[in-house]
């Protein structure tokens, strides 16, 4: 894979990227090229929509940007691996926060879940969806990961597949080798990573997540941590072990 370019703008587009095809900006596109950037016609940036890999594009526009011409590409498309990063609303910048964060880890979808102790019982999924894309742009990702709406987590555990294993992230679950449990969990159809909110799990909600088929319960080290940080330490074990990190480059 050729190395990421990471002096050069990268700009999602909700479009389809070939080459000599061309791209209309939208207002906000148009003003962070032209405004923040400070980029005139002739100015190259990288476009990536999701679907068709990274291209290099020239901005075209007299007054301001209004398009990009597409020059070659840069980067196939690559995809996620198949995880599912599962976790109880925060509040504003800690939710923001945590959103990067999962992204810039690997996470392929984001499901936010209900439970008796979320501290935010109300979600603004499309801010979700920005910061997500602002992610990509930033750290050179080519997929964009899926928000989904917010659910119940009963409703969401009725309707997982049951060959997903489910690692729960349990700050009272006993004290053990977290890599070694991960290492030890065998194959799967997909993976769902569940945080908590800061004020733990119901006692009923344990009793029904240790009922679920294929969940591995996993204690996160000797200190408790606060639900974006437990995010973090979650994936990176997980991607470590069963994801994408150790997955060879061309």
């Amino acid at each position: 894979m050729p190395s990421h370019d990471f002096r050069g703008p990268r700009l999602f587009v909700d479009a389809p990227l070939a080459q000599d095809g061309r791209v209309e900006l939208d207002r906000d596109q148009s003003n962070y090229l032209g405004n923040v950037l400070r980029l005139a016609a002739g100015a190259e940036v990288l476009a990536f929509n999701g679907r068709d890999g990274e291209w290099q594009a020239a901005i075209e526009g007299r007054k301001r940007p209004d398009g990009l011409v597409i020059l070659q590409q840069t980067r196939p498309q690559d995809r996620l691996p198949d995880l599912a990063y599962v976790f109880a609303p925060l509040k504003h910048a800690r939710l923001d926060y945590m959103v990067q964060k999962a992204i810039e880890m690997g996470a392929a979808s984001l499901q936010p879940v209900l439970t008796r102790f979320t501290q935010a019982s109300r979600v603004n999924t499309e801010r979700m969806r920005a910061n997500v894309v602002e992610a990509a742009e930033q750290c050179g990702i080519l997929s964009i990961a899926t928000v989904a709406e917010p659910v119940p987590l009963e409703r969401f555990l009725s309707q997982r597949a049951a060959g997903r294993l489910l690692i729960f992230c349990d700050e009272a679950a006993e004290l053990e080798n977290p890599i070694q449990s991960l290492q030890g969990a065998g194959a799967a159809e997909g993976i769902d990573v569940l945080i908590g909110p800061e004020g733990g799990f119901a006692e009923e909600e344990r009793a029904l997540l240790l009922r679920q088929p294929k969940i591995l319960r996993l204690a996160l080290g000797p200190r408790i941590m606060r639900a974006d940080t437990a995010a973090v330490a979650a994936l990176a074990m997980v991607q470590a072990v069963l994801g994408d990190w150790g997955r060879e480059r061309g």
